[in-house]
């Protein structure tokens, strides 16, 4: 199962990679802003959606570890767990609303997301001799349970999740008003 979820983090980079280079592009580039106008009419009707699915699935990997894999969730995988498993709901939510104005509520928990995600990959890859606040001896901030492709572990994942999801608010449209009935 690890596998198959480094390889959609692998895919999530590669989406976030190219995104983030088409919008850097755009600002120089008649062709790139022209590029980045049509994927962002080509998600128009499935980036909320495609939002959700990361969400939820990175939520059911959490999951997955804890429960059936058994690995004990530290206090900074508890922080990231907080930020993502109300955004499989609300996204959820949102994809059936199609409510863009999800992005109000989506973006601050999947920028706050990344921060942590990043200072724990730091703490797997680099641990501080006298430990760190959030370590605990039942529970360590240290501990990589997961390690694939040499670079990606749990937290690693967890941040490729939330760029993923901050990328595709990028190029969903902006909030608009459905026409029609209720």
């Amino acid at each position: 199962m690890s596998l198959f979820f480094a390889a959609l983090t692998v895919a999530a980079n590669a989406a976030v990679v190219a995104t983030l280079l088409l919008a850097i592009a755009s600002r120089f580039s008649d062709a790139a802003q022209t590029l980045l106008e049509r994927a962002r009419e080509a998600l128009a009707d499935s980036a909320l959606p495609l939002a959700w699915l990361v969400a939820l699935v990175a939520t059911l990997g959490s999951l997955y570890y804890s429960e059936i894999a058994h690995y004990t969730p530290c206090k900074l995988c508890w922080f990231q767990r907080i930020l993502m498993y109300p955004m499989a709901l609300i996204l959820g939510i949102a994809s059936l609303r199609k409510d863009y104005a999800v992005k109000w509520y989506i973006v601050p928990l999947a920028v706050i997301g990344p921060g942590i995600s990043i200072y724990h990959y730091w703490l797997q890859r680099f641990p501080p001799d006298a430990g760190s606040a959030f370590c605990t001896p039942e529970a360590p901030c240290t501990a990589t349970w997961v390690w694939k492709f040499g670079y990606i572990s749990i937290p690693f994942m967890a941040l490729s999740a939330f760029t993923l999801i901050l990328a595709l608010m990028y190029l969903a449209p902006s909030a608009r008003t459905e026409t029609g009935e209720d």
